[in-house]
């Protein structure tokens, strides 16, 4: 496992409720790393956070893992689609 997603799982593992179901996919490709990420349905509000902050924080801290190591990474959060309304 890579720095990058390691520390990404490590602290998410930390917030969330379920940290069993916490799943990291790496990829690279000729734009960088991609980290896409599974939570448990019932945590999704914790890493999204209010107006998305908390994905936000995430994403500008895995970052700078990325900047430390010299690559560019991006967090994708993978979410079960909505029933409409």
């Amino acid at each position: 496992m890579e720095k990058d997603q390691k520390f990404l799982k490590e602290v998410v593992s930390m917030l969330v409720g379920n940290p069993k179901d916490v799943k990291i996919e790496r990829t690279v490709d000729d734009r960088g790393v991609l980290l896409t990420m599974d939570v448990n349905q019932e945590d999704l509000g914790m890493i999204i956070g209010k107006e998305g902050r908390n994905i936000s924080a995430l994403r500008h801290l895995i970052k700078m893992v990325g900047f430390q190591n010299k690559s560019f990474v991006n967090l994708k959060l993978n979410q079960p689609d909505r029933p409409a309304k």
